[in-house]
């Protein structure tokens, strides 16, 4: 399978720059995959589309500023990018420009130096690792000093942090935000608990490698990244019990997609656990759990891209972004919505 095959032509002002107001006020494509219709709605219509009994599954995941900006002793300037927390006081990071920091040397970050990094490791890959010294909670230090992690396709600045954070973040480390679940607001949601849905949360920590491009022309050559992920005992109970009743798993976005199916054993049942994850999922793939997809559209040539194409058809799935192109809908993260059913 060839990395041409999910390439689709994107004219650059089609990527949102800009998140909508209100989020449910998106487009939303509506993806019928077994008769390969497609209708054009707004995000708010999607409770038009689900029905009494199905459990929606969420990635509650909450984004932290993983943004520093220091300044080293001598007064050169280094961004500074969270990647993965090792130990209490010891992070996984980018470095730019990664070459200016030596070992042992300090970065210092806020106008007060409130928070103090020390290079300690070169790792192969090119990522650091370093240690904070720090006066307080980090946690607190590093909403007041950090900035959001847009991904390299968002010029603009974000006005207000929060609009890179879903409603319903509640714990979690992660560097990108689950974006299917921005689109919904805090009383969509309660509609879509009085219709009778059930909205569960489970937790998958979104890395940098979900923008990772994939380098390889054979995808079957591509190493995934791993991220963290959780399903609570509670959440996998009534997934479980929704399936056996032949009721609809609907996820929000790729990543619950991605921890649901990493997590189900031969019986065809959702294992509650804390593990990490590589799941690659491209057209072939069989779905074990998960009957619908609430999504958004996604870079040319990436992981994702062929995820979407696995679930519904690859050479409908293609059409479907063409579709997209020419009805000027908005792509990637601060973009509209598809839902797959």
């Amino acid at each position: 399978m060839n990395i041409k095959d999910f390439d689709y032509h994107l004219p650059e002002e089609l990527i949102a720059q800009k998140p909508i107001n209100p989020r449910d006020n998106s487009k939303l494509m509506i993806v019928d995959k077994r008769n390969k219709l497609i209708e054009h709605k707004i995000f708010k219509d999607i409770i038009d589309y689900l029905n009494p009994g199905d459990v929606l599954v969420r990635n509650s995941t909450k984004v932290i500023p993983a943004r520093l900006i220091g300044k080293k002793e001598t007064g050169g300037v280094l961004e500074l990018f969270l990647l993965k927390r090792i130990d209490l006081n010891k992070w996984e990071v980018l470095l730019k420009p990664a070459k200016k920091l030596k070992l042992g040397q300090k970065l210092y970050i806020g106008k007060l130096n409130e928070l103090v990094a020390t290079l300690l490791e070169i790792k192969e890959d090119g990522n650091r690792i370093v240690e904070f010294k720090y006066n307080g909670i980090f946690e607190e230090i590093l909403d007041k000093l950090g900035e959001m992690p847009l991904p390299p396709y968002i010029k603009e600045k974000l006005e207000e942090q929060d609009r890179y954070q879903t409603v319903y973040a509640q714990k979690g480390e992660s560097v990108a935000a689950p974006t299917a679940g921005l689109h919904f607001t805090e009383e969509l949601l309660k509609k879509i608990e009085d219709k009778g849905i059930e909205v569960v949360d489970i937790y998958l920590e979104v890395g940098l490698g979900t923008f990772r491009p994939v380098q390889t022309d054979n995808i079957l050559e591509h190493k995934m990244h791993s991220e963290f992920f959780e399903i609570p005992e509670k959440s996998a109970n009534i997934i479980n019990k929704a399936k056996s009743e032949g009721r609809r798993i609907i996820a929000v976005g790729t990543t619950s997609v991605r921890t649901l199916e990493s997590s189900v054993d031969e019986n065809g049942k959702i294992i509650s656990q804390k593990n990490n994850t590589e799941i690659f999922i491209y057209p072939g793939y069989k779905f074990k759990i998960v009957d619908a997809l609430i999504t958004n559209f996604h870079l040319p040539k990436s992981t994702l891209l062929m995820l979407v194409s696995a679930f519904s058809n690859k050479d409908f799935m293609m059409r479907t972004y063409k579709n997209a192109v020419e009805n000027k809908y908005r792509f990637f993260s601060f973009g509209d919505a598809m839902f797959i059913k």
